[in-house]
């Protein structure tokens, strides 16, 4: 489908009334519907920036535990809404009896769909890289951290001073082995993510090849539309011309008669 017809389609209303043909009735719950899903799509992009400017604090000075907390929260948030639109555009998908401009705004949904669920996965598969290599980092740290050191000599007050840094040093190492257990959850938690939404992405992949064939069918109704409205204006044209013709040749005919008439009058009067 060409720009112009795109647009031209765009610039529609979203719902065509034609009270003799109900396949173009007005459909105020498809309206609303549609609505709904597109103000919902439309506030991912508030996330997803949100998302990308937490992410760069990934890796930096700035990285603290409350930052990984909050990248958590924004790619679970996200995904939970983008897996609420994709069931909402698979009922659409199936919602009977669309005329042209609504089926133009489900491509829409769509495509729109699709464009930001790809630039979310993209942010969740850096948040997955850095995550890993935040998390193999602090266990590097850890096992240096954790490995014996030679018993120094000295008196009996110094050999307890030693052993309670020791068991200080033995708890803080099994808190960190177990903020990075955590962390290790997490990132599989967004990997099952990722995975989950990769096939919502082939389903509304489908979905928007479907529908680009249901546009190309359309246009090609148009376009056929149109060259038979040419055509009977053509037939229109050439039958005017037909009738004009056929008009003329009965004049010239009665015109003759008349004459041949007067004739035979004036022969008879003579």
């Amino acid at each position: 489908m060409s720009f112009q017809q795109s647009s031209a389609m765009e610039s529609q209303p979203t719902t065509w009334r034609r009270e003799d043909d109900p396949q173009y009735a007005d459909d105020p719950e498809f309206r609303e519907f549609t609505t709904q899903l597109s103000d919902k799509l439309f506030s991912l992009t508030s996330n997803i920036s949100r998302l990308s400017s937490q992410m760069a604090l990934l890796g930096t000075k700035r990285e603290t535990e409350r930052v990984r907390e909050r990248v958590r929260e924004i790619i679970d948030e996200t995904s939970n809404s983008f897996k609420e639109i994709g069931e909402g555009l698979k009922r659409v998908s199936t919602w009977p009896d669309l005329g042209p401009s609504q089926k133009f705004t489900q491509g829409k949904l769509n495509r729109e769909f699709k464009a930001s669920l790809t630039e979310f996965q993209q942010l969740q598969r850096q948040a997955i890289e850095k995550e890993k290599a935040s998390a193999s980092a602090a266990r590097a740290a850890l096992q240096d951290q954790s490995s014996p050191t030679q018993e120094q000599g000295g008196s009996f007050q110094q050999q307890q001073e030693q052993e309670q840094l020791r068991l200080a040093s033995q708890d803080e190492v099994d808190f960190q082995e177990s903020m990075i257990i955590e962390r290790e959850s997490e990132i599989r938690n967004i990997e099952q993510s990722v995975g989950e939404l990769n096939e919502l992405f082939r389903d509304v992949a489908h979905m928007v090849h479907e529908q680009g064939e249901q546009l190309d069918i359309i246009e090609e109704n148009v376009d056929n539309v149109n060259v038979d409205s040419q055509g009977a204006h053509k037939n229109l044209v050439q039958a005017n011309r037909y009738q004009k013709n056929a008009r003329s040749k009965a004049c010239i005919l009665l015109l003759i008669l008349a004459v041949v008439l007067v004739i035979i009058i004036l022969a008879v009067l003579d």
